[in-house]
């Protein structure tokens, strides 16, 4: 759940920009046929399996075009949810119901979407030492929502923007010319407490990012046994991270080696929304 200040400098805006997307003048619609304030109760309902994530956003679109607006709610997020379930109801005026309605339920299918397909992610885990991570391959101005999904799902996040660890990957090894010296100057620049992760893509530079001392090696796009070799020569002299084209379809064969992390960009490229709508809307 975010907390207060998060919601009025992170979240409030990004979704006043979502409504202004949605509204640039009036809800013609909406205004044509309810021409005053009326008093109405709609059902939030789940129309498919999935979990849960979202409701806090969800309430915060209504709650901004009017603060009067009231919620009932008969799940939290990261709760399971089946087809049918009644998630919530929400009552207030009637033209707020309507004109919050897509912005609201776009936010919260696409959260319990992400969430939904981390959880089917995680539980191929369960049992080994190996945390799930989500990336950066996040929609522009909806990271802050979609790693929020990714935690209510079971995953963890990796680090949110540019400013919070040091990754160097191939683009920026071959700018300073090599891992150790890359390694060399990231030591140099940035604070003792950020780690230093190296991206490699061979034994060869497996080797190099173990002689630099790196804090954290990422094996970006190897083989099982590729893997397995790797994990044998570091021999716990850092931390090891799995990447590349990580799916629900193919984590399962990376579970017997052992790594500390796996990350994969799928988990918010690629799950699907969990369909979710606002029903029975009537005046009370």
């Amino acid at each position: 759940m975010f907390d207060k200040a998060t919601l009025k400098l992170k979240v409030d805006p990004l979704i006043m920009g979502a409504l202004n997307e949605d509204i640039t003048s009036e809800d013609v619609s909406t205004n044509s046929v309810m021409l005053e304030e009326t008093l109405g109760e709609v059902d939030l309902i789940c129309k498919e399996d999935g979990v849960v994530c979202g409701l806090q956003v969800f309430e915060r679109v209504f709650s901004i075009l009017d603060e009067k607006t009231e919620f009932t709610y008969f799940a939290k997020d990261g709760d399971s949810v089946k087809k049918g379930d009644l998630i919530a109801k929400v009552r207030g005026d009637i033209r707020v119901l309507l004109s919050g309605e897509r912005t609201a339920l776009n936010y919260l299918q696409r959260m319990s979407g992400i969430a939904t397909y981390t959880r089917s992610m995680a539980k191929l885990l369960e049992g080994t030492k190996t945390t799930l991570l989500d990336t950066r391959k996040t929609t522009p101005n909806n990271r802050i929502f979609e790693k929020y999904a990714v935690r209510c799902g079971g995953g963890s996040n990796h680090r949110y923007n540019l400013s919070d660890a040091v990754m160097l990957k191939d683009n920026h090894i071959g700018a300073a010319g090599g891992i150790k010296k890359a390694v060399e100057m990231a030591r140099d620049h940035v604070p003792f407490v950020l780690k230093i992760e190296v991206e490699v893509e061979n034994m060869d530079m497996v080797r190099e990012a173990v002689e630099a001392k790196a804090d954290i090696i990422m094996l970006d796009n190897m083989t099982h046994d590729e893997i397995k070799t790797a994990m044998e020569y570091i021999d716990g002299r850092a931390a090891v991270e799995v990447s590349g084209n990580v799916t629900k379809e193919n984590i399962a064969i990376l579970t017997d080696l052992g790594v500390d992390y796996i990350s994969s960009g799928a988990l918010t490229h690629s799950a699907p929304i969990l369909d979710l709508s606002l029903k029975n809307l009537h005046a009370v």
